[in-house]
C-alpha cells in the first residue's frame, strides 16, 4: 500500500489526460464565494469551502485534515473537522511532516480526507486492496505539492527571524492573502513575517525529504478532487508572488468529484470556470520539470546504489524524451548528491 514502494497511474479509459497533471474528468478555474474562506486559505479557499459545505449539508460527518498544533503551534498535526469553524482553524498550507491517514476510516460512513498527493495515492491502494468499492470509500481531496519539507527548515525560519519556540503563540505559512506571508504570531502580541517567495523559495523548499524529489505525482492524481494555485505570470510566462486575491485550478478527477464540485457550486459555495490545463502548464513549471526529469532522477539515485519507488503507466521515458537537457541535468546532480550521502534513505 505504501507510495513510497509503488504507484500506479489510473487506468479509467473515459478519463482525459494530461503528461504533467495526470488523468482527470474536467478542470476548472475556481475560488470560494465566501470572502473570509477565499482570503483564510493558501490560495483561493477552495479546499477549505469543500470541506465546512460536506459537513453542512450533511455529506460526512468529519474530514480529516491537518492544522498547527495547539500546544506547540510550530507543529503541524492531524486534525477531525466537524465545523465550519475547525474548517477556518486549519485553513492554509502547512510545510511540515505530517500523517493524516491514521484517522482515515476504510468503510467511507462518516469521512471526508484532505491530504498530501502521496497520502491520496496510498488512501487509493488501501481501498483496493480492502475490497471497498468505489461508492462506499471517503472523499479525498488533494493539492498541488512540491514536497515536504523537514520541521528542521521550519525551526530554522523561527531562528532567521530572532525568535524563540517558546515565544511563538501562533504560526502560518500562508494566508491571509495570496499568496500570503510566513507569518509568526508572539505570545507578546507582535508578529514577524517573511514572504513566501523568501519562505518557500529561499529556505522551505530546499529542505525536501528524498522521497519527494522523486515523486511520480505532486497534483493529487488519486484523489477524487485535487486543487493547486493558478498563479498570475508576467510577460515572459513565469509565476508572479506579488499579493493579489486568490484563485485556484480545480480538477475534478473522478465522477462523483465532477459532480460533488457541481452541486457545491450551484449551492453557491465555489465559482467555477472551465480552465484548459495547458494554460495551468505555463504557470506551474516546476510540477513539468520535476515530472519531465523523473525518470532521469530515478535512474540517478539508482546508479548511485540506492532504492527506488516503482511507478507504473506514467510514460515517463516520453518525458524524458522531450526535456533531455534538464533529464541529462539531473540524472547527473542526483548520482552525484546520493554517492555523496552514502548513508541510510530518507
Amino acid at each position: 500500500m505504501c507510495p513510497g514502494i509503488s504507484v500506479t497511474e489510473r487506468t479509467d479509459p473515459t478519463l482525459s489526460h494530461h503528461p504533467t497533471f495526470g488523468k482527470y474528468f474536467s478542470s476548472w478555474e475556481g475560488r470560494a464565494i465566501d470572502e473570509t474562506v477565499r482570503r483564510t486559505g493558501s490560495s483561493a479557499g477552495v479546499l477549505t469551502a469543500l470541506s465546512a459545505w460536506l459537513i453542512d449539508s450533511d455529506k460526512t460527518g468529519r474530514v480529516i485534515g491537518s492544522a498547527r498544533d495547539a500546544v506547540r503551534p510550530t507543529r503541524t498535526v492531524p486534525v477531525s473537522i466537524t465545523s465550519r469553524e475547525d474548517a477556518l482553524r486549519s485553513a492554509g498550507s502547512r510545510y511540515a511532516p505530517v500523517a493524516n491517514l491514521p484517522l482515515l476510516k476504510t468503510d467511507g460512513a462518516d469521512n471526508a480526507f484532505v491530504g498530501k498527493p502521496c497520502e491520496a495515492s496510498a488512501a487509493k491502494q488501501l481501498f483496493d486492496m480492502a475490497g471497498v468499492s468505489d461508492e462506499s470509500r471517503p472523499i479525498v481531496l488533494s493539492f498541488f505539492c512540491a514536497g515536504t519539507p523537514s520541521q528542521n527548515a521550519t525551526e530554522g525560519l523561527i531562528r532567521k527571524l530572532g525568535v524563540e519556540e517558546e515565544s511563538v503563540g501562533t504560526l502560518d505559512y500562508r494566508g491571509n492573502g495570496w499568496p500570503g506571508d510566513f507569518r509568526i504570531g508572539l505570545v507578546d502580541g507582535t508578529d514577524r513575517e517573511m514572504s513566501y517567495q523568501e519562505s518557500w523559495g529561499g529556505h522551505l523548499g530546499r529542505n525536501l525529504q528524498w522521497r519527494c524529489k522523486l515523486c511520480v505525482d505532486g497534483t493529487g492524481g488519486h484523489a477524487d478532487i485535487a486543487v493547486g494555485d493558478y498563479w498570475h505570470a508576467d510577460a515572459k510566462g513565469f509565476p508572479v508572488f506579488t499579493d493579489a486575491e486568490g484563485t485556484s485550478v480545480v480538477i475534478a478527477r473522478t465522477r462523483r468529484g465532477e459532480e460533488l464540485l457541481q452541486e457545491a457550486a450551484a449551492a453557491g459555495i465555489v465559482s467555477l470556470s472551465p480552465l484548459d490545463l495547458r494554460k495551468v502548464a505555463a504557470i506551474q513549471p516546476l510540477q513539468v520539470t520535476r515530472k519531465n526529469t523523473l525518470l532521469a532522477r530515478l535512474i540517478g539515485r539508482r546508479l548511485g546504489g540506492k532504492a527506488v519507488p516503482r511507478y507504473r503507466g506514467y510514460k515517463l521515458g516520453r518525458l524524458a524524451l522531450s526535456d533531455m537537457p534538464n533529464s541529462a541535468k539531473s540524472l547527473l546532480g542526483t548520482y552525484r548528491r546520493t554517492i555523496r550521502r552514502m548513508g541510510p534513505n530518507r
